[in-house]
């Protein structure tokens, strides 16, 4: 009996839950319920729950209780891990009572959570491919993110019929706390938000069920609002630092082409990782006159990056939001930098929050989202030469240092290897320049190290990448433009 299938699944909900020895055989019923009766009494040879729970979503599409698309079967699976997911008060209670203990302790407790009940998709997650590259900046990260699943072309023609309803408004709001589901909108029954205050007003702290970084996760507003960066912002962010032990916030920009890809709810994005842009010194130290309490400096790094650190909370905001206001209304046309044209605004900041002991430190990215007949896409955004490796925004995280890269380019690598090798291959023709490139650069190419001599190319095309996103280009022109912008905000002279 221990090595049937149902039996094995129900042990695993008692062990990681509240349900007694007593609950059993209610349990085994209401997960009959679920798939069926055929095939739960199968053996088998899986013991981790989420394997069990997966094994179960099989034996329910055999038995016709689910269809055969993945938002389907993510519907029932995250009912299965429901059982051992305690209701949202019980997660609140948990985690505040801990927290008056060790706040530490509560974070990670939930964390834990989150990955144990399957709603932080661990096994999706750990087939991502991963590796850092050395560059003049510090060792870049490169993800290429196989995590998330490729759109079900039945799952897209079968959200067509379904009447839209507006609920939840979108994947960031309160009210998919708990949510079944369906065709065309993600399963989120076992999905669980911290609520804390921000100022006043109820905010939520969760997990990204696919995280790029470690303990990546999200801090949203509980009014399903647009983003704006302002002083507020920043407040938060050093608000949410400040609660969060050992967690970065950062926000992404508020306009389109430099913003993020939801622009249409109030969040932040954090997590428990130290990235390239962190460890970048300050390459010119700045002094501002009235802020005799913050530290201050431009950082070397490729996109454009003032940081300031101080104890005086108060100090630290008020200089942010100086050097936000002055940028929304600078130009430097002799350096393509305009602060609006024909009534659009164009600047903004993508700003980064940490703790450190006693000292806030606030690294704001400067933005501009202008575009021109030469960039269509962006004049600082990654231009045509790059976009065969990465063509989308350059928000929160890949400003820090870690490339998000698309799917296609785990197989189109293959290609490029088999190109280099001058073996028979399908390398797409938009890769071509730069593989030829990369052959006249490296004599001692071979089949032992064409692996690497890619990854690195790559790496070299992101660190490109984040050059392009930079207002200020590193350059002895690009650097001067920067420091007049530093007199603008107000520099002290003495």
């Amino acid at each position: 009996m221990e090595d049937l299938l149902l039996d094995k699944f129900v042990t695993g909900v008692i062990e990681n839950s509240d349900y007694l020895e007593m609950d059993r055989i209610y349990l085994n019923n209401r997960v009959v319920a679920l798939v069926g009766e055929q095939g739960c009494k199968q053996h088998t040879t899986k013991t981790e729950l989420i394997d069990l729970k997966e094994e179960l979503v099989k034996v329910a599409f055999q038995n016709g209780k689910v269809g055969e698309t993945l938002n389907e079967q993510d519907e029932l699976g995250a009912q299965l891990m429901n059982f051992i997911t305690p209701t949202p008060s019980k997660v609140n209670c948990q985690f505040w009572d801990t927290y008056a203990k060790s706040s530490e302790q509560a974070i990670s407790e939930f964390y834990a959570l989150s990955k144990r009940n399957d709603y932080i998709k661990t096994k999706a997650i750990a087939k991502n491919i991963y590796y850092t590259v050395e560059t003049e900046y510090g060792n870049l990260e490169i993800t290429i993110n196989l995590s998330k699943p490729e759109k079900d072309p039945k799952a897209i023609a079968a959200a067509k019929k379904i009447k839209a309803t507006g609920y939840p408004a979108c994947q960031l709001c309160m009210e998919n706390e708990g949510y079944q589901g369906r065709i065309d909108y993600p399963a989120r029954a076992n999905h669980r938000i911290i609520r804390f205050d921000m100022n006043g007003k109820p905010w939520g702290f969760q997990y990204s069920p696919y995280a790029y970084f470690n303990e990546h996760c999200i801090f949203l507003d509980s009014i399903h609002e647009p983003m704006k960066i302002s002083d507020k912002t920043f407040g938060q962010l050093l608000n949410i630092v400040d609660q969060f032990t050992g967690y970065f916030a950062g926000s992404n920009a508020d306009l389109p082409i430099v913003g993020g890809s939801i622009l249409t709810h109030e969040h932040y994005q954090g997590g428990r990782h130290v990235f390239a842009m962190e460890k970048a010194p300050i390459e010119l130290p700045l002094h501002f006159t009235d802020y005799p309490e913050v530290e201050a400096g431009i950082v070397k790094w490729p996109m454009s990056v003032i940081r300031v650190s101080s104890k005086n909370k108060t100090q630290l905001i008020e200089l942010a939001t100086k050097i936000l206001s002055k940028w929304r209304t600078y130009s430097d046309e002799d350096l393509q930098i305009k602060a609006q044209s024909e009534g659009e605004l164009h600047h903004t900041i993508t700003p980064i929050a940490r703790k450190k002991e006693d000292k806030f430190e606030l690294d704001l990215v400067l933005r501009d989202n202008q575009t021109s007949s030469q960039y269509p896409d962006g004049i600082y955004h990654p231009h045509k030469d790059v976009q065969h490796i990465k063509k989308e925004n350059i928000g929160l995280i890949e400003v820090m240092g870690l490339a998000i890269l698309p799917p296609r380019l785990k197989t189109e690598m293959h290609e490029v290897e088999k190109y280099l090798l001058k073996q028979p291959n399908e390398m797409a023709a938009y890769h071509k320049v730069w593989a030829d490139e990369i052959a006249q650069k490296h004599a001692e190419l071979n089949a032992e190290n064409v692996t690497a001599i890619v990854k690195e190319a790559i790496g070299q095309v992101f660190k490109r990448v984040l050059e392009d996103a930079g207002v200020y280009k590193q350059n002895e022109e690009g650097k001067a433009g920067f420091l007049r912008f530093a007199q603008f905000v107000g520099l002290n002279k003495n």
